[in-house]
Order: C-alpha cells, then sequence, then structure tokens
C-alpha cells in the first residue's frame, strides 16, 4: 500500500438495520401473531445472509485493482514442517467477523429463551383434566351455587379458582343443562362477585381435586369491585368496561356427578337458562375482543364451533 493510499473500509450498508427489524418482528410476531412472526424470520434470513455476503465479499474474492509490476523477488525461506504462508486478515476484517459473529451469539441468547417459553407449550399436553364438583344433588334446578375449586393440585392454594353454577333442568331428550360462568372479569381479570344474599353456611365436599367448597346464593346480578363492570344472570355485559360476556365453562356428568370442563370465551349469550344460545370461542384473556373487527387486533384467538 502507497503512504498516500487510505486503508480500504467497507461501505455503509443497510442489511444490518434490515436483520435488526426482523429480528424484532420476530420477537413482537410471538406475542401479537404467528404470521408477524413468520415475515420476521423470512426477513431475519434474507438480510442476513446478505450481510455475511458483504461483509465476506473481501475473502471469498480480491478486490479489483490495476496490475501490478512484477518485482522479481528471492524465494522465501519456509520454516521447517511448514507446507504454505499463513492466511492473513487485516484488522477491519477481523473486527468486522468479530462483531457479526458477536451479534449472532446475543441474538441466540435472547432468541432461544423466548422461542422456547412460546413455541414449547404448543407441543406440550397442557389440557386439564375435569374438575370433580361433586354430586348433582348439592345443585338444585334453578339455584346458583358460588363453587371454589382447585384447578390445579399439585400447585396448591394458588391455584384456587371460582366458578358460579346453576342447574337449568333437563332438555327434552333428559340431557341435563347447566350454566357455569367464571369469576374472572373480561376486564382486567379482577374477580367477579355475584350481588345479592348468600348463604351463612358454606358446604365442603372431598374429591379427588382436593376440597370443593359450595355456598348459595341468590344473585340479582354480577359485578366486579374493581373497575364497576356488570354483568347480567347470563353473564352478558350490562355496564362498564368490559369488552365481552363473561367467560364459561364446559361441563360433563359422570356416575351422577357434576365435572367442569376447560373455559371457552362468549361474546354475548341470546335467551337464558336451558334456552341459552352462546357461540364459543378459544379462551381468550381479559380485554380481549372475540368478534366483530375489533377482533382482527387479536388474530391469535380464532373462533370455535357453535354450542
Amino acid at each position: 500500500m502507497a503512504p498516500d493510499e487510505k486503508p480500504h473500509l467497507p461501505g455503509p450498508s443497510l442489511w444490518p438495520v434490515g436483520f435488526a427489524v426482523g429480528i424484532a418482528c420476530v420477537l413482537i410476531g410471538l406475542v401479537v401473531s404467528w404470521p408477524v412472526a413468520a415475515v420476521g424470520a423470512a426477513l431475519s434470513l434474507i438480510f442476513g445472509f446478505l450481510w455475511i455476503r458483504d461483509v465476506t465479499s473481501d475473502v471469498r474474492s480480491a478486490p479489483p485493482g490495476e496490475p501490478e509490476e512484477v518485482v522479481e523477488e528471492e524465494p522465501a525461506v519456509l520454516v521447517s514442517g511448514d507446507d504454505d504462508y499463513p492466511t492473513t486478515y487485516s484488522r477491519n476484517k477481523f473486527l468486522e467477523l468479530t462483531t457479526l459473529g458477536l451479534g449472532g451469539v446475543i441474538t441466540g441468547l435472547v432468541a432461544v429463551p423466548i422461542l422456547g417459553f412460546a413455541v414449547l407449550p404448543a407441543f406440550v399436553d397442557q389440557k386439564l383434566d375435569p374438575i370433580d364438583l361433586g354430586p348433582l344433588e348439592n345443585y338444585p334446578e334453578g339455584k346458583w351455587v358460588i363453587t371454589t375449586y382447585l384447578a390445579n393440585p399439585h400447585q396448591g392454594e394458588v391455584s384456587r379458582h371460582t366458578a358460579f353454577v346453576r342447574y337449568n333442568g333437563e332438555f327434552e331428550q333428559g340431557v341435563p343443562s347447566f350454566t357455569l360462568i367464571s369469576n374472572r372479569c373480561v376486564h382486567l381479570g379482577c374477580p367477579v362477585q355475584a350481588s345479592g344474599p348468600h348463604s351463612e353456611q358454606v358446604k365442603k365436599i372431598h374429591t379427588d381435586v382436593g376440597e370443593v367448597s359450595l355456598t348459595d346464593v341468590i344473585p340479582a346480578a354480577f359485578s366486579c369491585p374493581c373497575h364497576g363492570g356488570a354483568y347480567d344472570l347470563e353473564g352478558n355485559r350490562t355496564a362498564g368496561p368490559p369488552v365481552r360476556a363473561l367467560d364459561r365453562y364446559y361441563f360433563s356428568i359422570k356416575d351422577n356427578r357434576l365435572f367442569l370442563g376447560e373455559a371457552y370465551a362468549v361474546a354475548k349469550v341470546k335467551g337464558e337458562g336451558k334456552d341459552a344460545r352462546i357461540k364459543a370461542y378459544t379462551h381468550a384473556g381479559p380485554g380481549q375482543h372475540v368478534d366483530g373487527p375489533e377482533a382482527w387486533l387479536y388474530p391469535i384467538v380464532p373462533s370455535q364451533v357453535s354450542t
């Protein structure tokens, strides 16, 4: 290199910016939507490849230049045991490759745990077993009963949940009808309460999941003490900030005992009791719409079959 010649520096490139945008889309997509994560992964791969190709261009091919005059020199003396001269790199190229490798390591340390927590549960059996709420005789027709139970006995009291249960009688085919409403407010998840007189006696029964408490109540409605959310006896929103009706539970009956199943989201209930018409949606978090234009903001909550 001539004394007045400046060292070669890599030109400005947008590939690192595109790679960073792709990684950001992946992380956001893990929370918002799988299509966004897929687009981010594609951007990361494309821009990452272009970035690697750009910074390794000098290694893969010699830079163009004018032919230099060949000067005869004395043959170099090889050290004993060496077959060829060692390959050398400039300090700039070394720093570029080191930065690229360090960026890949940091990306892996950040992305792998997030992907593990976000993706792994989809491949693990997360389905809960039906919860035994006791004999049917504890649920008189047309009466509301507040039930508290352990959703996960292995976690203990921290998993204790509450559901409002009402036996609606039988359908024409003799199939029992139950209304099982979650007490979790669909605004921010606060515990909803039954507005009405409660029985002073709490009946406790022991089942396979532990102790289940039953309390008779005569509710006029359901209300949330945190932010003023109000619901009617079918769980429909009547006032306050909630965006939909209260969640409900599937149920089953075995050996004349009531079993509580998985929760599902409800937009609105039409009718009452055993005549209620309900469209069930995949269980959604508080504040999430499950129908109408607003539901497009939550693409990870697809609708299920109607019941």
